[in-house]
């Protein structure tokens, strides 16, 4: 049919705009249903990182024990997606707008922190920050959601602390289910928008062989989360080590060491265990992680500076507590690790305000 170009031009004459690539993502990311043959044949993104191979989009529980640190490394962390480089100082980060909720700090202490984070170095646009947010279920998603609809290429939102906005549970509910819930808020943000939430979060006062026991409340909060991270003290050259698992991110031990004098979390190469032991299971790890099938006697020579009969009983020992494996022939090797990928007032009107 040909189209006069004099005549008014009706919709079915008006071709559709095809959506972008961040349409179609929000589209994939919205459907619910799909019959097995579309959800073969569907082409999905693959998961944005805002810090590879430790905080993934979804939802991020990261826990740990009062003055630990970790406000310090929500707040590090949240610099440096928002400026790009390294977070951690060793893992490299794509740039993006970050949305920090301190909703434990006033402004001129989060001015402080953030000063000797900064060291001098300008602070980066696309940081918000807001110590006042309402619950989730009272309004809090919806002026999260706000800001990620003004904010599009938005890579990370941290909640510092989620117990400020977890909202009242249901009459009824268990204990599990209002966890279960109140981590659920965040996680139909995270799933709809495709971003990365941390949730901060306590651990309980006695601890545990399963760091995922630690987390206070039930196991709702870490079964809901995408991932749980649990920050412990640790000895040795390390003050603290990085507990992680997840859906999409690899199980994993990280040792991290902080810098009080500009407070930093550094992320430390190599597995944790090197840096949560003594300086010769150290000096002992370092060895056998290089000369892989090494005896005893290997390690000795290799360790001129250490009493040999400490050398040998230390191999034992370490062999014993699985930080080394022996094999049948005596020979050493390092117990394998995963690893890490390349390792004024705020309030809510900054959520909700159209002049960002």
């Amino acid at each position: 049919m040909t189209v006069n170009p004099l005549e008014p031009q009706h919709l079915h004459t008006v071709p559709p705009v095809p959506p972008t690539e961040q349409e179609e993502a929000a589209q994939q990311r919205r459907r619910t249903a799909w019959t097995a043959t579309e959800l073969m044949a569907a082409q999905f993104p693959e998961p944005r990182w805002a810090v590879p191979g430790l905080l993934c989009e979804g939802v991020n529980l990261l826990a740990g024990p009062p003055k630990v640190g970790k406000s310090w490394l929500s707040l590090g962390l949240g610099l440096s997606v928002a400026a790009g480089g390294n977070a951690l100082e060793n893992v490299p980060v794509q740039a993006g707008p970050v949305l920090y909720l301190a909703l434990e700090d006033t402004p001129r202490r989060l001015q402080s922190r953030m000063g000797k984070i900064l060291a001098g170095r300008p602070a980066p646009a696309g940081l918000t920050l807001a110590t006042q947010c309402p619950p989730l279920p009272q309004g809090g998603t919806d002026a999260i959601a706000s800001w990620l609809d003004r904010n599009t290429d938005a890579r990370m939102v941290v909640i510092d602390v989620f117990a400020k906005v977890r909202g009242t549970s249901a009459p009824g509910a268990s204990a599990y289910d209002a966890d279960y819930a109140a981590v659920g808020h965040a996680k139909k943000l995270a799933d709809t928008y495709g971003i990365c939430v941390v949730l901060v979060h306590h651990v309980r006062k006695a601890g545990s062989d399963d760091f995922l026991a630690e987390v206070s409340g039930t196991n709702g909060l870490a079964g809901a989360a995408d991932a749980t991270l649990v920050l412990k003290r640790a000895r040795g050259q390390a003050d603290g080590i990085l507990h992680v698992t997840g859906r999409d991110v690899d199980e994993s031990e990280q040792a991290l060491k902080f810098h009080a004098d500009r407070g930093a979390w550094e992320l430390l190469e190599g597995p944790a265990a090197e840096h949560t032991v003594g300086d010769t299971r150290a000096a002992v790890l370092r060895y056998v992680r290089e000369h892989p099938g090494a005896r005893p006697k290997d390690v000795v020579e290799g360790l001129p500076d250490i009493d040999p009969g400490t050398v040998r009983r230390n191999c034992s020992r370490m062999s014993e507590a699985g930080q080394l494996t022996k094999d049948a022939s005596g020979r050493y090797y390092a117990a394998r690790a995963p690893e890490v990928s390349p390792v004024s007032d705020c309030p809510i009107d900054l959520l909700t305000s159209e002049n960002d």
